[in-house]
């Protein structure tokens, strides 16, 4: 489960610079909610990088309408392969998701308490995305949108959610790119893993409407939780 983002632009500019040398020119939002707009790293038509304004709630192609009816904002790695929503988007539109962070909710003594997750060295996460087009029949205008690909918690995340995003290291996140690579060739990189180390961070309830963006959504209210990145992922040099 993905179901919050923090996207800062200064930590963000970076990451995105040691990648693929771009620089976030997205605006900040310390607590972005599915349907809202991010900036989503993809291969252009010239075979370059290129961050582009996507809406976070993957609509298909062939969409009647726009509509919130079904979970979009994520798709399960193990299935995306097989959904009529995700299938094609799974072989063809792949994209990465900068982000400062994301939050998820832990239930403790009957109460849900969200933590922030980020980086514990860098200034973001890289994030294994799909992506699609669909296009207003009536305004003729095309809507980009995408989905957060999720598989089962690592071990040392399990305390907040038994599910996470797909998360990427450098390298692995310019292979993602690589429309050259078929996605089945990939598919190694939706273990229960973590190429960085984390720390979860306890926040307050203020996080939990999506109205609410200022810097009270991350701030700590109590330590941080390490949580290693798993000794069998990447090379230092390859992490981010």
């Amino acid at each position: 489960m993905c179901g919050r983002f923090n996207i800062t632009s200064d930590p963000l500019s970076q990451l995105l610079l040691d990648l693929v040398g771009l620089r976030y020119t997205g605006v900040d939002n310390l607590n972005l909610a599915p349907t809202e707009t991010v900036e989503v790293l993809r291969i252009g038509e010239n075979g370059e990088p290129q961050l582009v304004p996507m809406r976070w709630w993957l609509t298909p192609f062939w969409a009647k309408e726009l509509s919130t009816k079904y979970s979009m904002f994520n798709a399960k790695s193990e299935t995306a392969h097989k959904s009529a929503a995700f299938k094609e988007p799974y072989q063809k539109r792949r994209c990465v998701v900068p982000v400062t962070g994301f939050y998820e909710w832990c239930r403790q003594n009957n109460q849900k308490v969200p933590y922030f997750i980020t980086s514990h060295e860098h200034g973001g996460l890289l994030l294994a995305g799909l992506w699609d087009a669909w296009r207003n029949k009536e305004s003729n205008e095309t809507l980009l949108s995408f989905t957060i690909l999720t598989t089962a918690a690592a071990d040392g995340l399990k305390f907040v959610h038994h599910r996470q995003p797909v998360m990427l290291s450098m390298a692995q996140a310019l292979q993602w790119l690589d429309m050259d690579v078929p996605t089945s060739e990939l598919e190694h990189l939706f273990a229960s893993r973590l190429p960085v180390s984390l720390d979860a961070i306890p926040v307050s309830t203020h996080v939990n409407n999506a109205r609410n963006k200022d810097e009270r959504c991350a701030h700590p209210i109590g330590a941080a939780v390490p949580v290693a990145a798993d000794e069998a992922a990447d090379s230092a040099r390859d992490l981010l």
